[in-house]
C-alpha cells in the first residue's frame, strides 16, 4: 500500500516544519481512514517521510459527523496505543476540524472546551459551495472567549478567488490561514494551485497541513514533498515548528 517513494525520504527540514497540523487519521469517525489498519499504514508513511508530530483534526459537523472530545480522545488514545505496539517514533495528538454551522456558533456561545492545538488555536472550515455569512461573527465569538481561528485550506474557497481581499481582512482581524500541502500542486485543480500561490506571496499563510485522509492520498503528499512544487515555501514563516 505504501509504495516506494516513500524510502526516497528527502529532507524537508527548512522549508517545513516536521509536524503536520489537518489530517484525518482516526479511523471510523468521518471521512478519512476506516480501519485501525489503514490508520497505521498512513502513519508509518508519514514517519518514513520524516514527519516527528501529527495533530489529526476530524471533522465536526453536526449534519454528518456527530464528533465530540470524547469520541476523539478515545479514538486517538486507541490509535496511541497501536502505533506504541509498532514502535513507531512519532507524535500523535488530536484536536478537530469544525464546520462552521450554527452547531458550531452554539458550542462557543455555551462555553463549551472546544478541541484545540497549540497556543489554543482552533481549526474550522467553511462550506464549499456558499460564502458563510456568519463568519465575522463565529471569528468574533471564537476571540472573545480566548480562542485563536484557524481557517482551514483557505485557498479552496471557490468564492474567495476573485475577493482575496475577504481572505485579507479575516486575516487582518487575527484569523490565521492554513495551507493544504497538496494544493502546491494540481492536486485540486489549477485554480486552487494558483490561489495557494497567491496567498504564500501576500504572506497571508501561518500553517501547513497535509489534509491527509487515506493511504491514497498520502502518496500524493509524498510526490508534492519530493518535487519543486515546495520552493514556494522557501521564504515563509510558518507555525508548525512550534506546534
Amino acid at each position: 500500500m505504501i509504495g516506494s517513494i516513500f524510502r526516497k525520504k528527502k529532507s524537508f527540514e527548512g522549508l517545513l516544519s516536521t509536524t503536520d497540523l489537518h489530517s484525518h487519521l482516526l479511523p471510523g469517525i468521518d471521512d478519512g481512514v476506516q480501519s485501525i489498519e489503514e490508520s497505521l499504514s498512513v502513519i508509518r508513511g508519514f514517519v518514513n517521510l520524516g514527519y516527528k508530530k501529527l495533530v489529526t483534526t476530524p471533522h465536526i459537523t453536526h449534519d454528518f459527523y456527530k464528533n465530540d472530545a470524547t469520541i476523539i480522545l478515545s479514538k486517538l488514545e486507541e490509535v496511541r496505543n497501536a502505533v506504541s505496539k509498532e514502535s513507531l517514533q512519532i507524535e500523535l495528538e488530536a484536536a478537530a476540524e469544525y464546520y462552521l454551522d450554527e452547531y458550531f456558533l452554539s458550542l462557543i456561545s455555551s462555553k463549551k472546551k472546544l478541541l484545540t492545538f497549540g497556543d489554543n488555536y482552533v481549526l474550522f472550515e467553511l462550506s464549499f459551495m456558499t460564502k458563510p455569512l456568519t463568519i465575522k461573527e463565529a471569528v468574533f465569538s471564537m476571540q472573545t472567549n480566548g480562542y485563536k481561528p484557524v481557517l482551514a485550506h483557505a485557498e479552496r474557497y471557490l468564492y474567495y478567488h476573485d475577493s482575496i481581499k475577504h481572505l485579507e481582512e479575516l486575516s487582518n482581524n487575527g484569523v490565521l490561514l492554513q495551507l493544504n500541502l497538496l494544493s502546491l500542486s494540481k492536486y485540486y485543480s489549477k485554480a486552487v494551485k494558483k490561489m495557494a500561490s497567491k496567498l504564500l506571496d501576500l504572506g497571508l499563510i501561518s500553517f501547513i497541513g497535509s489534509d491527509c485522509h487515506n493511504p491514497k492520498q498520502l502518496m500524493a503528499v509524498a510526490e508534492v514533498l519530493n518535487s519543486s512544487a515546495m520552493n514556494p515555501l522557501k521564504d515563509q514563516t510558518l507555525l508548525n515548528k512550534y506546534l
